[in-house]
This record gives structure tokens, C-alpha cells and sequence, in this order.
């Protein structure tokens, strides 16, 4: 199973940034990438193509879509399917980011509705979960991330290809804030993921890549990456930099 180094550059960079960024990137990174490292970079829509075209001749470096909508094509004003992802050069989606669940409002049902018509349609997804700062000082966390896995993924079919379906436990307290999970909080929470995984889909949930998503930087990866359960990142503020970034992929 490779280690998945996914970065979410959310509304940051205009086409001729991202392309920038990306082709720093390859300069920076490709020759070196481990033989057990993916990287992946979920750039801004009018981006992808950017990214995809300097991703061209880089092995292990993929493209994703920031989020999409549950239809192939119709009157949908602002929205874009993921047949239109895909021909832009996208593989992937994201979905339950805590951005899209919290400020924009999508539910539980809405994001494995959404979950299952990705992989459904050709994309490979990244699922998002995370608690609240208040649900985690309540004791809830476990609570939390089951209803958010059971109902995330009850329509993904139980014979999937584990490759296609990543999961990343992002606490929504740490997201942007530099407060970074502890090593024993990431441990448990991932542990907790793997044990729901297994549950429903049985020892195909032994594959499904578990990413680590909150205040990743440079400084930290190494260490958050070695930890059992953690197959990967999901990297923010740090990934719109090449540099750190490289450094974070190569870690």
C-alpha cells in the first residue's frame, strides 16, 4: 500500500500559480519519490488542467476535483459533474471536507450520496471525517466519526477496489489552526477508523488508506507518517508552498 500525500489547495491560486507550483513540485520531489509514496493535489477547478498537464510525465503524481455534484450534466448553475473533472485530467474527488460539512452546510446523507456517485462514475475519492473541538471535550469522538463512516459510505458497494476509497481523519480543531493532534489522539482515531472500515467491508477495510489531515507541516510529518493506521496526509496551508511541500511528500 503506497502512502498517499495528498495536498488541498482549496480557493488558493489562480492557473498560472498552480501551474507553477506544480511543475516546482515535479522538479523538486519526482526524481526522489519513494517507490511507496503517491503524491496528489486537489487544486481549484479552473486549475486541474494546469496541474494535470505539468503532472504529464511524473509518475505517482495524480490530480483531484475539490468537490462536485450528484449528476452527470443538467440545469445546475455553478456546479460541475465528475465526468467534467475527469476530462479536465482529474482522477480523484474530495468529499466531507470539514469546510463543505460546516460552512457550506452538506450533511452526512448529501456527502455519501455524493461519495458513492463518484466512485460510481469513475473518480477515486477521498471521504473526509472529523469531530468538533466541543464534541471531542465531550467524550463523543468515537461517536462521531462511526455516524459519519456508516453513513458516508453505506451506499459504496462492499466489493470495492480498496484503492479507489481513501478515508481522512481531519479534526476540525486542528484544521488551519496549527494545533496538530497528539500522537496518541491520531493513534486512537485511526484505530477506531480501521476497526469501522473492517466492519463494513470486511478485511477489504485492511487496505483502505486512513490519511491524517490537520496542521501538517515539515516539522511533524515524519512522525505522524510512521504511526500505525496513518497511510498518508492531507495537507493545507503547507502544501501551497512547493518547498514545504516537497518536503513533506519525501518525509
Amino acid at each position: 500500500m503506497k502512502k498517499l500525500m495528498a495536498a488541498n489547495w482549496k480557493m488558493y491560486k489562480t492557473w498560472d500559480e498552480a501551474r507553477a507550483t506544480a511543475q516546482e513540485l515535479v522538479d523538486l520531489a519526482a526524481s526522489k519519490l519513494p517507490e511507496d509514496r503517491e503524491v496528489l493535489i486537489f487544486p481549484p477547478f479552473t486549475a486541474i488542467r494546469a496541474v494535470s498537464d505539468a503532472f504529464a510525465d511524473a509518475d505517482g503524481f495524480s490530480v483531484g476535483g475539490q468537490d462536485y455534484y450528484i449528476k452527470e450534466e443538467g440545469a445546475f448553475t455553478g456546479e460541475i459533474a465528475p465526468r467534467m473533472l475527469l476530462d479536465a485530467g482529474a482522477e480523484f474527488g474530495l468529499t466531507g471536507h470539514s469546510e463543505r460539512r460546516h460552512v457550506l452546510g452538506e450533511n452526512d446523507e448529501y456527502i455519501g450520496e455524493k461519495t458513492a456517485y463518484g466512485l460510481t462514475s469513475g473518480l477515486k475519492v477521498v471521504f473526509c471525517i472529523g469531530e468538533k473541538i466541543e464534541e471531542r471535550k465531550a467524550g463523543k469522538v468515537e461517536e462521531v466519526l462511526e455516524h459519519q463512516l456508516r453513513v458516508g459510505l453505506k451506499d459504496v458497494p462492499r466489493d470495492i477496489n480498496p484503492e479507489n476509497i481513501s478515508v481522512a481523519y481531519e479534526p476540525v480543531w486542528a484544521i488551519g489552526t496549527g494545533e496538530v493532534a497528539g500522537v496518541d489522539e491520531i493513534l486512537e482515531a485511526h484505530a477506531f477508523t480501521r476497526k469501522i472500515l473492517i466492519s463494513i467491508f470486511g478485511e477489504k477495510g485492511n487496505d483502505i488508506r486512513i490519511l491524517y489531515g490537520g496542521s501538517v507541516k515539515p516539522a511533524n510529518c515524519g512522525e505522524i507518517i510512521a504511526l500505525d493506521n496513518v497511510d498518508g496526509v492531507l495537507v493545507g496551508g503547507a502544501s501551497l508552498q512547493s518547498e514545504s511541500f516537497s518536503q513533506i511528500v519525501l518525509a
